[in-house]
């Protein structure tokens, strides 16, 4: 890199668990806030990158929300998709482009709007990936959505690592227990092990509690290499790795869950740091299994057994490295990778209130897509 890229801006809507405005309203909203942040204008900017969720909806966020957002005159306008992994892909994007001088300020944008009214959320989620091949098979099996998916992936994961009910419940207790510090989270109840146990089974042996809360709204990052642009601390990318293992759906596979190290070794490579530096980590964890599944594969645990780790308080307050320090997924909100980075910004900043993290300057940040198909990893530092 020619230049230090940082993240200079932040903005989010609120987090709504009732059906309201639509992805381009909510979108442009974010936008506002996140320019306003870094005292900005619409005019400043000369890229744009949009994320949305998969899917058919008519109102999925587009590269139409450049004229409709307000902005004129890009050097960079593309929509970026490859599922939870796309926010940090957007950033690595925007980061190429400013190095190169295509561009010099760029708003990452994701917004979605699931809830509608008269139907449920998990619905929206629901898909059935194809009638043809494994998927179509999938479908006449009555495997539907991610939940069932994930439940199998968790059932393995078990099997290979000794893990128990238990392990998934501390996920979900530990994540709950950042959230009541997070006015931004959707769930803000306190959750002991009684209320988890007590939670529907939805898939065995995930609950209701070991799946995300989708919300409708939207996060929006401005992302730039000028040392005089932002107000806040400045936040530089150190480092970005991707992985995409490109797996077929056949017996005797080794692994469903590899190709996230390699991606965390890249980054801290780019940033010439290792675990050790690491301050807090945000982790994609759309249900409970696959904050453990990534903490393993991340290597992050210090070899202690994931299920462990979390248990003894590994991930939570005062922990070895806390984890999720917004609720995450579960109790904070799903905006898929949008969902650890604005986390991971708010604590860099030090503006985490009652859930900050003390002294915490480094932050990993992780994103996964698909049934962990895809891999994503980002390293940022707070330098001023």
């Amino acid at each position: 890199m020619t230049a230090e890229v940082a993240l200079v801006g932040l903005g989010m809507t609120p987090m709504s668990l009732k059906a309201g405005d639509t992805p381009l309203q909510l979108a442009c909203e974010a936008t506002r806030s996140a320019l306003a942040d870094a005292g900005l204008t619409h005019s400043d900017v000369d890229g744009l990158l949009v994320g949305s969720s998969q899917g058919v909806r008519p109102d999925r966020l587009g590269v139409a929300f450049a004229t409709q957002g307000g902005f004129s005159d890009l050097r960079l306008l593309e929509h970026v998709e490859i599922k939870g992994a796309t926010t940090i892909a957007m950033i690595q994007r925007a980061q190429l482009a400013l190095d190169t001088g295509a561009a010099r300020t760029v708003v990452c944008v994701f917004a979605d709007a699931p809830l509608v009214a008269g139907k449920g959320a998990g619905s929206t989620y629901a898909h059935s990936g194809g009638r043809t091949g494994s998927r179509g098979l999938e479908r006449a099996s009555g495997l539907l959505g991610s939940v069932p998916t994930y439940a199998l992936l968790a059932n393995r994961w078990m099997h290979l690592h000794a893990g128990t009910p238990d392990d998934l419940c501390a996920v979900a207790t530990v994540t709950r227990d950042w959230a009541l510090g997070n006015p931004d989270a959707v769930v803000r109840t306190p959750l002991d092990a009684d209320g988890y146990f007590a939670s529907p089974m939805i898939a065995e042996p995930l609950r209701r509690l070991d799946c995300a809360r989708p919300v409708n709204g939207a996060v929006a990052v401005v992302v730039s290499n000028d040392p005089a642009a932002g107000d806040n601390a400045r936040l530089v990318v150190r480092g970005v790795g991707r992985d995409h293992p490109v797996r077929h759906r056949r017996a005797g596979r080794e692994s469903w869950f590899g190709g996230g190290r390699r991606a965390v070794d890249d980054a801290l490579a780019t940033a010439g740091m290792t675990r050790g530096d690491l301050d807090v980590a945000q982790l994609y964890d759309p249900f409970s299994v696959v904050t453990l599944l990534l903490l393993d594969e991340y290597d992050l645990t210090r070899g202690v057994p994931a299920g462990e780790f979390v248990r003894t308080g590994g991930t939570a307050k005062g922990g070895a490295l806390p984890t999720n320090t917004g609720g995450g997924q579960l109790s904070g909100f799903y905006l898929q990778g949008m969902t650890p980075l604005a986390e991971a910004m708010i604590q860099l900043r030090d503006q985490g209130g009652d859930r900050q993290v003390a002294g915490a300057t480094t932050a990993l940040v992780g994103g996964i897509g698909g049934r962990i198909d895809h891999h994503a990893a980002m390293i940022l530092e707070r330098t001023a």
